[in-house]
């Protein structure tokens, strides 16, 4: 099978079908308008196509209908609608490249030929689809939990906010390989997932070096932020942590979070030594008197953005 032939049907595999419409042809069978077509094109990361181009299948008609029908049925607003493209697209996007090199890593490995590749993408894709909506549908569930059980501050979106950041890490992108630097990046993703999820926090996002969590409570936000720093320790070979935590109201949209709130956490990371945990004076506030917890306030910094901040140390406190 040549070249031509084996992208033609991986492309029928992974699309469920034939491109056999152009961009006017779907709009046109999803009886939205062409422009607002375009916009939910875009939102969802993909970049436009000549007007003759048959570059769509049946299942592009569909999905466009149903995101019109969420607005046509005022579930959402026009505004919503391109936002909620936007996260979808950014989201699927950054997963499908992820398991797109890990199966082009397991053909590598694996020697099958065109066919055989075929064959298990085609056995591969079902399964990771009904995993990929268990995992929403749980998280989903999780997330409405919450919702539903929260205090008055949870509902004003009061939270915890922490980022966990590895030390020079520019530094290590020259000294490691590129395979090297992708074990790292793993080990420290999987790592810090794995211990906010065990004291009840929430990651965010992970950018390369950094990861956005955030926690419910205070305390939760302290427990994440020590137990990240011992699991740093424990490990012996990965770099070490600075990690900035603040308490406050943020902006919740779209599963990621904005605000002041925000912005204080990432300044304290930036002012933190290696090893160690600054938290914000709301932060200190809501756990003084707490007893699993020993804070320490240190001299005032200016920082871009705030030139009187207040960190304190964060530790725990002295069995």
């Amino acid at each position: 099978m040549d070249l031509g032939s084996l992208q033609r049907e991986f492309e029928r595999a992974l699309l469920g079908g034939e491109r056999k419409f152009t961009r006017i042809q779907v709009s046109e069978r999803a009886g939205i308008s062409i422009a607002r077509a375009e916009r939910m094109w875009h939102a969802l990361g993909f970049a436009t196509v000549p007007d003759d181009e048959v570059a769509f299948t049946d299942d592009d008609v569909e999905a466009l209908r149903l995101v019109a029908a969420l607005e046509d049925d005022d579930f959402i607003d026009p505004e919503m609608e391109s936002s909620l493209a936007r996260k979808l697209g950014q989201t699927q996007s950054r997963l499908a490249s992820w398991q797109s090199s890990m199966f082009l890593e397991f053909l590598a490995s694996s020697k099958l030929s065109a066919d055989e590749a075929i064959e298990v993408a085609g056995q591969l894709l079902p399964a990771m689809e009904r995993l990929q909506t268990y995992v929403w549908r749980r998280h989903l569930a999780a997330a409405a939990g919450r919702a539903v059980a929260g205090s008055d501050e949870l509902a004003r979106g009061v939270r915890a906010v922490g980022f966990a950041d590895i030390v020079s890490f520019t530094r290590l992108t020259r000294r490691l390989t590129e395979a090297e630097l992708g074990q790292l990046i793993e080990r420290f993703e999987g790592m810090a997932a794995d211990v906010v999820a065990l004291n009840g926090g929430r990651v965010i996002k992970s950018i390369g070096d950094e990861v956005l969590f955030v926690t419910d409570t205070a305390a939760q936000g302290a427990a994440v932020a020590l137990a990240l720093q011992d699991a740093v320790t424990a490990a012996e070979d990965l770099p070490d942590l600075r990690i900035g935590l603040s308490y406050g109201t943020i902006l919740i949209r779209l599963g990621d979070v904005y605000g002041e709130v925000v912005n204080l956490a990432a300044r304290l990371t930036s002012e933190c030594k290696p090893g160690r945990v600054l938290v914000d004076r709301e932060l200190a506030a809501a756990l003084d008197g707490h007893s699993d917890y020993r804070l320490r306030r240190l001299r005032r910094v200016s920082v871009r953005g705030y030139h009187h901040l207040v960190p304190y140390s964060l530790q725990r406190s002295e069995v």
